[in-house]
C-alpha cells in the first residue's frame, strides 16, 4: 500500500493489490475521519494501524463515497466508527452488497472476516458539514459513477476526495453520463489544489483543468461512438473498432484495466442511446 501526505493532517492511501483504489484520512486533535476503505482486509487494517500507531489517534467517522465493495468492505475493521454515506448507499449495500459478499466468500476464503456494516448517518441530495479541529469537511453529491455517489471537500485545503466520480478513465455502467457531466462542471468551479481520485494518482493543481477537459472529451467521444453505432449494420463491430485511445484515453491507466473499462463504457453508452431511440419512437406513435 502506498501512502502520501497531501496537506497538513490529510493523508492519501493507494492499494497496490486492487486497481489502484484509494482512501484518505483527515486527522484532528482528538480523532480522525477515514474517507473510504480499501478492498482487502489487510490494507484497511494497515490504515487503522497507521492512524493508531503513527498518528496516535483513532477513526471516529468513516465516509463511504459510494457502495461498491472496494470502498466499503473495510468498514467492519473500525467497529467504533460512525459511518456516513448517501441514503441510497445504505440501501444498495443491503440490497446488493450483502449478497455480493456472501457470494465472494464462497470463492475467496481471505474474505471470511469481512461483514457489511451499513451507514448510520445518511444524507440525500443536500450537503453535510463536518468539523474536525480547524478543518471543515463538506460532503456533497457526486453522482455519475453511481447513483449514491458523494465527494468530500477539505474546505481550507481545497482538496477534493471525489470517489469514483473522478477516475483516470470515467466508469459508467452503474451510473449516469449526464450526472457525470454535471459533476465535472461543478468540480471546475471549485478552484481546487488537489483531486484525490477513487482510483489512480492524485491530481495536482496544474492538472485539474486538463484532467476535467480530458474526461469530458472522453465522455463526448463514447457518446458519439454509440450514436454512430446505431446507424451501422453491425453496431457491435463498429464499437469494437473504437478503442480507448481513439476516444482520448491511454490503455495503460489503472495498470492496464482501461481497455476493459472502456469496452464496458461503450456498451453502456450504446444501450443508453438505444433506449432513448426506442422511447422517442413510442412517443411518436
Amino acid at each position: 500500500m502506498h501512502r502520501e501526505r497531501v496537506s497538513d493532517n490529510v493523508y492519501w492511501f493507494q492499494s497496490n493489490v486492487y486497481a489502484q483504489v484509494t482512501a484518505g484520512v483527515v486527522v484532528g486533535p482528538k480523532w480522525a475521519v477515514l474517507i473510504d476503505t480499501l478492498a482487502l482486509p489487510e490494507e484497511s487494517i494497515a490504515i487503522r494501524d497507521f492512524v493508531e500507531r503513527e498518528l496516535q489517534t483513532s477513526i471516529r467517522y468513516i465516509i463511504n463515497t459510494h457502495y461498491h465493495a472496494d470502498h466499503t468492505w473495510g468498514n467492519c475493521f473500525f467497529p467504533d466508527a460512525t459511518i456516513i454515506a448517501h441514503t441510497r448507499c445504505s440501501e444498495l449495500l443491503y440490497e446488493r452488497g450483502i449478497p455480493a459478499l456472501n457470494d465472494a466468500k464462497k470463492r475467496n476464503s481471505a474474505l471470511h472476516q469481512i461483514e457489511i456494516i451499513l451507514p448510520t448517518m445518511t444524507l440525500d441530495d443536500g450537503e453535510l458539514l463536518l468539523q474536525i479541529g480547524k478543518k471543515h469537511l463538506k460532503i456533497i453529491p457526486a453522482p455519475g459513477h453511481s447513483e449514491d455517489g458523494i465527494a468530500v471537500l477539505v474546505v481550507e485545503d481545497r482538496v477534493l476526495f471525489a470517489g469514483d466520480a473522478f477516475m483516470p478513465i470515467p466508469y459508467l455502467p452503474d451510473g449516469n453520463i449526464e450526472d457525470m457531466y454535471a459533476f465535472y462542471e461543478n468540480v471546475r468551479e471549485m478552484s481546487l489544489e488537489n483531486i484525490v481520485q477513487g482510483h489512480g494518482e492524485i491530481i495536482l493543481r496544474g492538472e485539474v483543468e486538463p484532467s476535467i477537459n480530458e474526461n469530458l472529451y472522453y465522455l463526448n467521444a463514447i457518446e458519439k461512438a454509440a450514436r454512430t453505432a446505431l446507424r451501422r449494420k453491425s453496431p457491435m463491430d463498429f464499437l469494437a473498432s473504437q478503442d480507448v485511445e481513439k476516444c482520448g484515453k491511454s490503455r495503460i491507466h489503472l495498470g492496464g484495466l482501461a481497455a476493459e473499462l472502456h469496452k464496458q463504457n461503450l456498451e453502456f453508452a450504446y444501450n443508453t442511446a438505444l433506449k432513448e431511440v426506442d422511447a422517442n419512437k413510442k412517443q411518436a406513435r
